[in-house]
């Protein structure tokens, strides 16, 4: 069993890991916004489940792939930058839904499959991966470390996904008008594009 020390010390790692903005919380924000909670909930089962998959295969050594070679740490910030740039600019082009938001043609937010799949091309989902894994592993007991942590981020993350993707709902209130709406998507967007900024700067994916 984990000391209760460093499990506390996992709780308030996770927590304010996962509840800080980063790519995963401004874009469930934005589909708040736009969508409504309801068309947002895979999306945030999608985050939840995608990113405790990634601790559970990080944690049974893919991240030994990256000792081994380094070139596919080059690659991933590569593909991540690319594909952070191309979701921002879809969020600030994004269409102003009509006033029943919830109506099929008011666009398509991002489903459970391609929010799982995000998870790892996620610098962030990345940094905090590696990081509890590298911390909070008890040399003597990993796989039960593992379960653990697995069990904590999803958890946390469950409170992290709601709470941003309620805001969004709660924006939403104040933005009736396509000016507003195009603004909050637009700054939604190069938020988006600043989450890049740890990969540009630093060596590896650690966000500071």
């Amino acid at each position: 069993m984990m000391p209760f020390e460093l499990l506390l010390a996992l709780f308030v790692f996770a927590f304010i890991a996962s509840i800080t903005p980063g790519p995963n919380n401004l874009m469930l924000m934005a589909s708040g916004t736009n969508f409504g909670l309801k068309r947002t909930l895979p999306h945030m089962a999608g985050v939840t489940v995608g990113f405790t998959l990634m601790i559970v295969l990080v944690g049974l050594g893919l991240a030994r792939v990256f000792d081994l070679f380094p070139v596919a740490l080059v690659a991933l910030k590569g593909v991540s930058a690319a594909y952070l740039l191309y979701l921002a600019w879809k969020i600030a082009n994004a269409a102003p839904p009509p006033d029943s938001a919830l109506d099929a043609s008011a666009g398509k937010p991002f489903s459970f499959l391609q929010a799982a799949a995000f998870q790892w091309v996620n610098p962030k989902a990345w940094a905090m991966a590696l990081t509890a894994i590298s911390a909070y592993t008890l040399p003597g007991h990993p796989f039960i470390s593992l379960a653990i942590m697995a069990g904590v981020f999803a958890g946390i993350s469950l409170l992290s996904t709601s709470t941003w993707a309620v805001m969004g709902t709660q924006v939403r209130r104040f933005l009736h008008s396509p000016l507003r709406l195009r603004v909050f998507n637009v700054t939604a967007s190069l938020l988006l594009v600043a989450t890049l900024w740890p990969i540009l700067t630093s060596g590896d994916l650690a966000v500071h």
